[in-house]
């Protein structure tokens, strides 16, 4: 889940409060247009950088590694620590962080199409987070999310060859395969890893919107809670 941990000071809370009326008595309906629209543009932003060709790869806090099945500590972990070292394993790496940037530039219906179905239960908790909506809808929509992104990135990670690299490391060694990493793992792994990454920007994202509050509405909110 995503813990963003961004400080919560006064512009924050103004924010964060200026979208409530605009959320309104829409929560039985939808997101509402206010706290919805946020939400909306935040993950398009967030799935439009992490479309671009290498971005996965380039940011150490989303980029997408190879499961270590049984630890780190275990034998797998070991030949896959030594081939990274090596350079043998970046090929693949590489591969998977391709595949995760080809399935963000197909996500963004998949994601519209959950914003659009969320209904407010938390609209405090919501408003005065600075990505408060996007940790809402992971909560609530977090399981849908993997299974609609878990067959773009299945389907990605043919298109990128990671695959077949997955199939020539294994033959090479034996052990990806004696130790369990599978199609299926791979394509588990990398989805979750992915879609931690996304919501790391999308909650980035979210947070340059409400740092940038509707004019009228800060403006009313400071006369009510005083300068």
């Amino acid at each position: 889940m995503s813990q963003m941990g961004f400080p919560l000071d006064r512009r924050s809370l103004l924010a964060g409060l200026a979208l409530l009326p605009l959320a309104g008595a829409a929560g039985a309906q939808g997101l509402g247009s206010g706290l919805g629209g946020v939400l909306g543009k935040a993950s398009d932003s967030a799935l439009d950088k992490l479309a671009v060709p290498g971005a996965f790869y380039a940011d150490p806090a989303v980029r997408i590694m190879l499961p270590l099945l049984g630890g780190g500590g275990g034998l797998l972990g070991q030949v896959l620590s030594k081939g990274s070292k090596l350079g043998l394993t970046d090929g693949l790496t590489r591969k998977l962080n391709d595949a995760a940037g080809l399935a963000a530039k197909e996500a963004k219906p998949v994601f519209r199409a959950a914003i659009d179905r969320l209904t407010l239960s938390d609209v405090p908790g919501i408003a005065t987070q600075n990505d408060g909506a996007s940790q809402y809808l992971r909560r609530s929509a977090g399981d849908e999310l993997t299974a609609k992104l878990r067959p773009l990135i299945d389907s990605a990670l043919g298109k990128t060859g990671a695959f077949s690299a997955l199939n020539r490391l294994s033959g090479k060694s034996g052990v990806p395969a004696l130790s369990g990493l599978t199609r299926d793992k791979l394509g588990a792994s990398v989805t979750d890893q992915a879609l931690n990454g996304i919501f790391r920007y999308i909650g980035a994202e979210e947070a340059k919107l409400r740092a940038n509050p509707l004019k009228p509405a800060e403006s009313l909110l400071k006369g009510i809670l005083g300068n």
